[in-house]
């Protein structure tokens, strides 16, 4: 017998932890809280209003100082007394009397100025200033004083700096110079410590727990879906396996036979496999979303998906995350409802968070990146019938048809990435729901519409200016002799699905639901063009490093 309460408690400790994290100690993701780094030797985290403050030992006393710690973007004013920064060198100019040191620990994009004037520091730190560099890790204690500079509103008036980690200047591969994106993704191991990709990261994580915030406070249960499964969700075969068999001896693989003949075939016999039959990586945890659906009401998954597709454009990945909530009793007007409602809310928590790396993107990205995603949050999304995006896409392509890479349109043609834009920016200048799409060009899953003799299906992409297709979504098919029918047409096997032909059989109920790719998402809100960069170790065609 299923608890329900156990699944409930489970999705409300695991959120919980995460907000406690981060309201206690400022951590952001659910790595960094249970992160084994995350409290250095001889050092005890005690929360204050705005810093964490640290008490240092050493051999001979237990406790001989209370210094606080505070992170970069939380250095706004002068302080009383002396406080610690622990981060790493960006820049570093050493003049006869003082010498100027940047250090950032990756809470914001600025990072702090510490001023080291020579007849105020100690003598340890008189002989590690030949040892600074870019890149080397420091901690450096002083008061936040007024800064002499117009750059930022305070600066560290460092009285000791201690070197933690040397970096040798004449093979750091991060140089002060800008380094293209193409190129950093060949170091993505350091790449986070550039403006860019540390700036994305920011955002990234202000993004997941807006996501779980806007669902947790919307009564939705948090979900974690397998990751190997034997269903194909999209129907698609694009799909990496998952095996043990020996594939340096392939001549060793037992190879399956046919049950009426009792002839090898030139298959595997996946029996012998770890999982007695073929497995791969999910596409898609929508199937196992429904099956909770179909029980707790309201669920919703965000975790890793993964497809094979050979794609080197600057959309695809072959490891993503989607967020994919599942709402029982629910149609498809619903399931656009609450997918503008939560697109809108971790819009504005972005806005509201970060607004120094959106200025970043603004300013060497796109120079419409804030307006564009204030529109999003004050103007509602349109809402257009696929056979109008048609009509209205042949009316244009018609005008000049060599002006576009696929001008053949017509009812049953797969938009391509250029329809999409052309739709969000040019005809609509706006986010706008695409639905009622032909059957045809759909998964199996999606609800027949009946109006149309079972044309179209209750599906939905949500389209946005710069990207295309950010969302997709449908209603489900909840007609167990519908579903059943279909799969035999797309010649799936039910036994695949048997459990989820159940969900039909056992009390059955109109649900929908969609699924966001996140790290479109991300790409769509820093303003940035390649999916790669939204990403720390992006996985494509020929890449898998680090």
């Amino acid at each position: 017998m299923v608890r329900l309460d156990i699944i409930m408690a489970r999705s409300f400790v695991m959120t919980g932890i995460l907000a406690g994290f981060r309201r206690d100690y400022g951590i952001r993701s659910f790595t960094a809280a249970f992160s084994p780094t995350l409290l250095a030797p001889k050092e005890i985290v005690m929360r204050g209003q705005k810093t964490s403050t640290f008490m240092t030992t050493t051999n001979n006393e237990s406790v001989t100082s209370v210094i606080p710690r505070i992170k970069t973007c939380d250095a706004l004013s002068p302080s009383e007394g002396s406080v610690v920064v622990k981060g790493w060198v960006r820049t570093v100019r050493k003049q006869k009397t003082l010498a100027f040191v940047e250090v950032n620990d990756g809470s914001n994009l600025g990072g702090i100025q510490c001023v080291l004037l020579f007849d105020q520091i100690d003598d340890d730190t008189k002989e590690e200033i030949d040892r600074i560099t870019t890149g080397c890790s420091v901690q450096v204690t002083g008061p936040l004083v007024k800064s002499q500079g117009g750059k930022q509103a305070v600066e560290l008036s460092a009285t000791s700096l201690r070197v933690i980690g040397d970096c040798p200047a004449d093979t750091y591969p991060l140089a002060k110079k800008r380094h293209s994106l193409e190129y950093l993704r060949t170091i993505a191991h350091l790449r986070p410590r550039t403006n860019t990709v540390a700036a994305v990261a920011r955002v990234r994580s202000t993004l997941a727990g807006a996501i779980h915030s806007f669902f947790q406070s919307s009564g939705f249960i948090y979900l974690q879906t397998p990751l190997i499964t034997a269903s194909d969700c999209e129907g698609a075969g694009e799909m990496f396996r998952v095996t043990t068999l020996d594939l340096d001896n392939i001549d060793q693989i037992s190879k399956a036979e046919d049950k009426e003949s009792g002839k090898k075939l030139d298959s595997a016999d996946y029996s012998k496999d770890f999982f007695g039959k073929p497995a791969y990586l999910t596409v898609s945890g929508q199937l196992a979303a429904e099956t909770h659906a179909c029980a707790l009401g309201d669920v919703y998954t965000f975790g890793p998906t993964f497809r094979a597709e050979n794609s080197q454009s600057t959309r695809h990945l072959a490891e993503f995350n989607m967020l994919e909530p599942e709402m029982s009793f629910a149609d498809l007007t619903a399931a656009m409802d609450n997918a503008e409602a939560m697109l809108k809310y971790v819009v504005k928590s972005v806005t509201e968070n970060c607004d120094e790396d959106l200025s970043f993107f603004t300013k060497f990205y796109d120079k419409q990146l804030k307006n564009s995603l204030q529109k999003v949050i004050d103007e509602p999304f349109v809402r257009c019938t696929y056979r109008d995006a048609i009509l209205y896409l042949q009316e244009e392509i018609t005008k000049d048809p060599s002006k576009w890479q696929f001008p053949d349109v017509e009812f049953g043609t797969d938009l391509a990435t250029e329809h999409e834009r052309w739709l969000a920016e040019e005809k609509f200048g706006s986010c706008v729901f695409i639905y009622n799409y032909p059957k045809t060009i759909k998964a199996f899953y999606m609800r027949d519409n009946e109006e149309d003799g079972g044309e179209t299906v209750n599906a939905m992409d949500l389209l946005v200016p710069g990207v295309g297709e950010l969302i997709g979504g449908s209603q489900r098919e909840e007609r167990l002799d519908v579903l059943e029918k279909k799969l035999k047409e797309l010649d799936l096997d039910a036994e695949d699905y048997w459990w989820y032909l159940d969900l039909r059989r056992f009390g059955s109920v109109p649900h929908s639901g969609y699924g966001l790719g996140f790290e479109r998402l991300v790409t769509y809100v820093c303003g940035i063009q390649n999916i790669r960069e939204a990403i720390a170790f992006p996985r494509y065609p020929g890449n898998a490093e680090f």
